[in-house]
């Protein structure tokens, strides 16, 4: 399988195909590569470079989506959308781990499932898009994996994910981690169920028409059930 093939699907999932496909591999090759390798290729400054891509791309549509949203009300919104738990999280909804390329040691150490890894990845993809291409493309990848996160942080009904977000970091506990339970039905009619899980705390199942949906109503019920919310919020 030629290279460009290779890496189509990951390209078809940011929504940007590159130009310099050298940009993209350095983009997924991690650390771990150079050291067993010794050389001097990996994702490091790229890293670097996305991290500020991705800040720029959200902090302009922050302030453009909330004009009387108060500083520190935008960066607490800010936070949770490029800290390293959201990063890992758009890296697992794309199978970013399946193109990730690793010294042997560290695939065989479950590399390509870390979190560390994943949102590392994530934000060097993010700057070779900006290298390959320019801000705007970069700004359109941002838009395409980060997906309804960027429209659910700025709506001004709260919904259940962005509150019980809020809620763990309010409580000094890591973000909620999302996992699909499964998934019947035809196509045209499917049925998914989701758990959320927050450190300390019993997990909780919700069932909906998507995924999103799914997190959203699993994220409502534990809400509820930690008495966070009362069932007047439910959206």
């Amino acid at each position: 399988m030629s290279r460009q093939n290779k890496y189509a699907e990951l390209e078809t999932a940011l929504g940007c195909k590159f130009r310099d496909q050298d940009l993209l591999v350095r983009a997924l090759t991690h650390g771990s590569v150079r050291q067993s390798a010794n050389k001097r290729i990996d994702n490091e400054r790229l890293e670097f470079l996305g991290d500020r891509v991705l800040g720029l791309v959200v902090a302009e549509h922050l302030h453009k989506s909330l004009p009387d949203v108060r500083e520190g009300d935008l960066a607490r919104r800010f936070n949770a959308l490029v800290c390293g738990d959201t990063c890992a999280e758009v890296g697992k909804e794309i199978d970013l781990g399946r193109f990730l390329i690793l010294s042997s040691s560290e695939a065989d150490n479950g590399g390509r499932e870390k979190e560390t890894i994943l949102a590392d990845a994530v934000e060097a993809i993010l700057g070779a898009v900006f290298l390959d291409r320019d801000f705007d493309a970069a700004k359109r990848v941002v838009h395409a994996i980060w997906g309804e996160r960027l429209d659910e942080i700025t709506t001004t009904k709260v919904d259940p994910k962005s509150a019980l977000q809020e809620w763990a970091q309010s409580q000094s506990l890591r973000l909620p981690r999302y996992t699909e339970i499964s998934r019947t039905g035809p196509d045209h009619n499917p049925c998914f169920v989701a758990e959320v899980s927050v450190e300390g705390i019993e997990p909780q199942q919700g069932e909906g028409s998507s995924k999103r949906s799914a997190q959203q109503e699993a994220a409502r019920a534990l809400l509820v059930r930690e008495g966070v919310w009362r069932e007047k919020n439910k959206a």
